[in-house]
């Protein structure tokens, strides 16, 4: 955005709580890789120039691929500047932060949609004093957890690769899988987003879906980025050793409580991923590129055993830790304005804020569906930053 503004002589600032890239330095697993491949690694003005396009970025590559852009555009970024609250000021706002105010006409909200895990209240309650819990903003490896059974509660990106990870550290996982996103890494030879890409599904705006609040919704992929391109689905966890069981559900006298739909869930996402490779595959025959590529081929359906366990009594000491993987919240506590809907949403079109001059950026499926990775800032900022110089010019 701050790109975007200087390209249309907006004068602005960029206030950051920290140091540039911050979430990634201090909130992130050490073995973490981008879901993305590196030649998606493009920002407007810089793309990816190192030798291993098809490889995947490690946070510290990650880290200073985002100091760097600020280096190359002179971002005006004033660091450490934590906002503490911001309220309408006149035909502005006002943004207090802890190295002083700003008065603004313009504002554009760019703090991410991963500042709070989403744990549902009443967790501890009832559970026994030898159980741990942990969150996956706060986990880096296996080794800060105890021996012993783990539970990890969500099977999108981030649960199913804590779960391989901490499965092979010799700590027993049990996965609980609600609704999830099948994909394979590699199809017909290629990155599984080198498809979704080609064929548009990426560029999909807002506009063109039926319910863009489902959309928004979706849980991530179950991918990893690993040097060996390896998929990561549930039959890659299970053969693994790693134990599934449905949705979970509650927590009461001890007993964490899971839903029966494990098996509904899988059969959904095995459906949704064969609708995908359909799609890519009539698309390779519209553009003549079949004798290019290997031919068409499915995967294995997911397999669940025949009567999963619905509860797990977590007083036997079998299970040690849970590891709460379950997506996260944006954090505006220090938004004062009345943008909200009675969910605690920011009500916006498309990153137009309900709210004169104020824009939202860098959540899931903004305008495109690929606004939460980085390639996708590029557009929704493109958008944003015309709408918003010519709100300022008139």
């Amino acid at each position: 955005m701050s790109y975007c503004l200087n390209e249309r002589g907006v004068d602005h600032v960029v206030l950051e709580r920290a140091d540039i890239a911050n979430s990634w330095r201090t909130e992130r697993w050490d073995s973490l890789r981008l879901l993305t491949p590196n030649w998606q690694a493009r920002l407007p003005g810089m793309v990816y120039e190192g030798d291993d396009p098809d490889g995947f970025l490690t946070v510290p590559q990650v880290s200073h691929f985002i100091a760097s852009y600020a280096d190359k555009i002179s971002a005006p970024v004033e660091r450490r500047s934590n906002v503490l609250g911001i309220k309408v000021h006149g035909s502005g706002y006002l943004v207090e932060t802890n190295q002083g105010d700003w008065q603004t006409r313009g504002l554009v909200l760019a703090s991410g949609a991963c500042n709070k895990s989403n744990v549902p209240l009443g967790l501890t309650e009832s559970l026994s004093d030898s159980v741990d819990i942990v969150h996956a903003i706060d986990y880096r490896n296996p080794d800060q957890l105890a021996e012993g059974g783990v539970l990890v509660v969500g099977a999108a990106a981030t649960g199913t690769q804590l779960a391989l990870e901490v499965q092979r550290s010799g700590r027993p996982v049990t996965l609980a899988v609600g609704e999830h996103v099948r994909l394979p890494r590699i199809y017909r030879e290629r990155d599984v987003f080198y498809w979704m890409e080609a064929v548009g599904l990426l560029d999909e705006g807002y506009k063109e879906v039926d319910d863009i609040k489902r959309a928004r919704n979706v849980s991530s992929p179950q991918l990893i980025g690993s040097p060996e391109h390896a998929s990561l689905g549930l039959n890659e966890l299970t053969k693994s050793g790693v134990k599934l069981v449905g949705r979970y559900v509650a927590l009461r006298s001890g007993m964490a409580q899971f839903s029966g739909s494990l098996r509904n869930h899988c059969a959904l996402a095995d459906l949704k991923m064969n609708r995908l490779l359909k799609r890519i595959d009539e698309w390779i025959l519209e553009e003549g590129l079949a004798s290019d590529v290997p031919e068409p081929h499915r995967f294995d359906p997911t397999q669940v055993e025949a009567s999963p366990p619905l509860e797990i009594n977590l007083a036997n000491g079998d299970i040690r830790t849970i590891l709460w993987a379950t997506g996260f919240h944006p954090d505006y506590d220090w938004l004062h304005v009345p943008v909200f809907d009675r969910k605690g949403r920011i009500r916006h079109d498309g990153g137009v804020v309900d709210a004169p001059g104020m824009y939202l950026l860098g959540v899931n499926f903004l305008r495109r569906r690929k606004s939460s990775f980085i390639h996708g800032a590029e557009d929704d900022a493109n958008d944003l930053s015309n709408h918003l110089a010519a709100y300022l010019a008139t």
